[in-house]
């Protein structure tokens, strides 16, 4: 189908995709690879295509809240994980027209998982095998946060 004749909801007057769909894809992409994922292996545990992954992605295709609800298993976090830390601008260029106003809470506007050096750390952190030396390092980063704050 010609992105000339996708509904509004999908994309915007340009053709490109909303702007919270982009956003969504975006976290589904940082948490398949924090966990070491490929495309291809998250796809075939979900019983799709790897294509299908890699628009969803890019936001380029809408994900359904069945299949969010999917993949927030298939990837062990709670559906909010895809929508914590969206920008206001974020919200608001996807937000479609409202017949009345909404009130809002105010959204967070930056997150320190968009940082390769926190995707790099946490993915270090889950390759560690033993239980018990993950809960060591995680002491030890505390401590250290702790005294570095004062």
């Amino acid at each position: 189908m010609p992105s000339s004749r996708l509904p509004k909801s999908r994309h915007n007057s340009s053709g490109q995709p909303n702007p919270v769909d982009v956003y969504v894809g975006a976290r589904l992409r940082l948490r398949r690879s924090l966990l070491g994922l490929s495309q291809e292996a998250l796809a075939a545990a979900m019983g799709l295509t790897f294509q299908q992954v890699q628009k969803y992605e890019r936001g380029a295709n809408r994900i359904g809240a069945s299949r969010l609800f999917d993949l927030a298993r298939a990837l062990g976090v709670g559906v909010d994980y895809f929508y914590q830390d969206m920008g206001e601008e974020v919200a608001a260029a996807g937000a479609r027209r409202m017949t009345h106003h909404v009130e809002e809470a105010p959204l967070r506007q930056t997150s320190l998982m968009d940082s390769s050096e926190t995707r790099d750390l946490v993915q270090a952190y889950y390759s560690i095998g033993d239980p018990r030396v993950r809960r060591r390092v995680h002491q030890l980063a505390k401590a250290l946060a702790a005294v570095s704050g004062q």
